[in-house]
């Protein structure tokens, strides 16, 4: 299988963008995707610039995904969004139906993002012949849904035509808001926000009366507040048919989890719990892959 950066959801300083990049050139990510997918405000990286980024990247090797917002709230949301699509002469993946429709009108391949509401093989189909080439199952579905998607995709005969993508390291990216949480923490409107969000490199950490881990507040998106991890079940991945696991960067150690990885993948032994220590994280939120509520860990 190959190993996939997602795009960073978080704001960052463009020192700290250009940083993780340049270090993401030796890494043994095969797919790294960029671009800004969670608000428009964020302009530490202009869109022309994410392109400057791909071209080492690419030189290096990587395939490069440009990815798009995942909720479109204005004409100049969608103006951005219409040039990215007529000028970013690389593979992108639509986070919102308008990125499908327009990458379509111009036959582009595309790849469909984890808010793509895809819950079975016939909206797979769709989407296929609507130029897909890949799609990250939404994170909200199992591994028996996903097992019996892949199996009606090859029952059906284009199996060979779309990639799957799995969400497999991470906080789990779970909903998207016209309200910013990030704003209203500091009792700030969303239209004066103060670029607030550049003071959270990892989004803000919520938790409940008990003290347990919630969310995490990262603007307009909200996350699971303990980390998704299913290292655990590459070797299951890879039997039922994915193609592609995706690590979601963070401040610290994105690169040395991707190196985890890599090392399953080439046939070592490791456990869940070598990058909980890593990463710091007491439980992993595994729930969804199971089945089960989100926040359990299995």
């Amino acid at each position: 299988m190959q190993l996939s950066l997602g795009p960073i959801f978080y704001y960052w300083p463009r020192q700290q963008v250009e940083d993780f990049y340049h270090q993401a050139l030796a890494s043994p990510a095969d797919i790294v995707y960029l671009g800004e997918t969670v608000c428009p405000k964020r302009r530490e990286v202009h869109p022309s610039e994410w392109l400057e980024m791909a071209a080492p990247l690419a030189e290096a090797g990587k395939q490069v995904v440009l990815s798009t917002l995942a909720l479109i709230e204005s004409r100049a949301d969608l103006a951005t969004l219409r040039k990215l699509c007529d000028q970013s002469g690389c593979l992108m993946e639509a986070n919102d139906m308008a990125a499908v429709e327009l990458l379509s009108e111009r036959n582009l391949p595309f790849v469909a993002g984890p808010s793509i509401n895809i819950y079975n093989s016939a909206s797979l189909r769709v989407l296929q012949q609507a130029g897909m080439m890949r799609w990250v199952m939404p994170v909200e579905l199992s591994r028996h849904t996903l097992q019996g998607i892949l199996e009606e995709v090859q029952q059906f005969g284009f199996a060979q035509q779309v990639q799957t993508e799995i969400f497999s390291y991470g906080h789990l990216p779970l909903a998207y808001s016209a309200r910013c949480f990030t704003a209203r923490n500091r009792n700030l409107p969303k239209d004066d926000c103060q670029l607030s969000c550049l003071d959270y490199p990892d989004g803000i950490p919520v938790h409940t009366r008990e003290n347990t881990s919630l969310f995490t507040l990262n603007g307009i998106q909200t996350l699971s507040g303990d980390i998704h991890n299913l290292l655990a079940e590459y070797h299951d991945m890879a039997a039922i048919g994915v193609d592609i696991l995706r690590i979601s960067p963070n401040s610290s150690n994105t690169l040395q989890v991707l190196e985890q990885f890599d090392r399953i993948r080439r046939g070592e032994t490791l456990s869940n719990q070598l990058i909980a220590s890593d990463q710091g994280a007491a439980t992993f939120c595994n729930g969804y892959w199971y089945g089960k509520p989100g926040m359990d860990f299995t």
